[in-house]
């Protein structure tokens, strides 16, 4: 196996090539600054929705990388609980679901609160209530006390990918790690968010969990770069979506002499691309909010209301009298009565495209 990053005598003096980061991390700074903008001018009512649907996304996709599945409803329902949140349908959610959600929200909620071994602890604990990570025994809320090394392959045939910092070591690294995060004031937040993450990964500090907290602690520093407790984008989102090259860039760094230009490349175009999906969810939560404003005084029935709240949210496929008959749940008569209406009313047009169908879209107001 390779020489590890640590092993070398500049560790943990990281490096990296300035030109080669700067461009993107602009990019990234431009576009946090303008989708700020953009949340400042909604209502209290889609921030709240926003920032709901973006943590549970968080929570479920940073546990989807390690391979855990969560339960969308039991999540949201949680977060939602936990920030005074009400709304119709919520669900009780499991210890480990719970553990999870005060894990991210302590994160982002409290992001200017300086993180010590306790507060790790206390995440790591709230991770796995049980002591248990599956059906193994781990050490819980304290730092691994046996060796950790990243293996694949069949029993007898284990391949090591990756071996950490010996344990009588992780105390003292974690030392340094700390006071890096909570006193360097030089290094760009964002920056530092990626640095964060990597930094974490290399030492491994705990049993289980390391991915997790590591992505934990990016968040904490990211919403610290917004300066807002206000989430608006996931990073887990897209990291999960990009998950292979996630873990082979992580894996090259991890063995490089402590040059991690690539690692930032890799992490400040990923949350650059995070920031673009948010920007277009944005438009279209800023689309409906300026429609329903639009036509606060516009007589509209239930039917109407439901099918026009789909479009607005993306209806996937053309809009026919069928399928509104058949999710109104209403006669085709009554469904062409509803579509004429809202054609009347200037919301609704004919496509143009014809076929032996006839499909409806909404009027698009610029």
């Amino acid at each position: 196996m390779p020489k590890c990053i640590y092993q070398y005598e500049n560790w943990p003096r990281f490096t990296w090539n300035e030109k080669e980061i700067q461009v993107t991390l602009g990019k990234v700074r431009y576009l946090q600054g303008k989708l700020l903008g953009q949340m400042s001018v909604l209502g209290f009512s889609l921030k709240e929705e926003t920032m709901l649907t973006t943590l549970t996304l968080d929570v479920l996709k940073s546990s989807e990388i390690e391979g855990e599945n969560l339960n969308y409803e039991q999540v949201r329902s949680s977060i939602a609980r936990k920030l005074g949140i009400e709304y119709a349908g919520m669900v009780y959610s499991n210890r480990d679901v719970e553990g999870i959600v005060e894990m991210m929200l302590d994160a982002t909620q409290n992001y200017n609160t300086p993180i010590d071994d306790e507060r790790l602890f206390g995440w790591h604990a709230a991770l796995f209530p049980t002591g248990r990570s599956g059906m193994f025994k781990i050490d819980v809320g304290c730092y691994r006390n046996g060796e950790m090394q990243v293996v694949s392959g069949a029993m007898g045939k284990e391949k090591v990918h990756y071996e950490a910092l010996s344990p009588d070591k992780v105390k003292s690294e974690m030392g340094t790690f700390l006071e890096w995060i909570n006193k360097d004031a030089t290094t760009d937040p964002v920056l530092k968010s990626a640095i964060a993450h990597l930094w974490f990964i290399i030492i491994h500090p705990f049993d289980d969990g390391n991915g997790r907290i590591a992505r934990a602690i990016s968040d904490l520093l990211l919403a610290r770069s917004d300066d807002t407790a206000q989430r608006f984008y996931s990073l887990s989102s897209q990291i999960l979506l990009e998950k292979k090259t996630y873990y082979e860039t992580l894996k090259r760094v991890q063995h490089s002499s402590g040059d991690i230009t690539e690692w930032l490349d890799w992490f400040l175009n990923c949350l650059y691309r995070s920031l673009l999906v948010t920007e277009e969810t944005l438009q279209k939560v800023l689309y409906k909010a300026d429609f329903w404003d639009r036509h606060k005084n516009t007589d509209f029935n239930a039917r109407q209301r439901l099918m026009l709240n789909k479009l607005l949210d993306g209806f996937e496929g053309k809009l026919q009298t069928s399928k509104w008959a058949k999710i109104t749940k209403s006669s085709p008569d009554t469904a062409l009565r509803d579509i004429k209406d809202l054609i009347e009313k200037g919301v609704l047009k004919q496509e143009e495209s014809g076929g032996r169908s006839t499909n409806y879209e909404l009027v698009k107001v610029y």
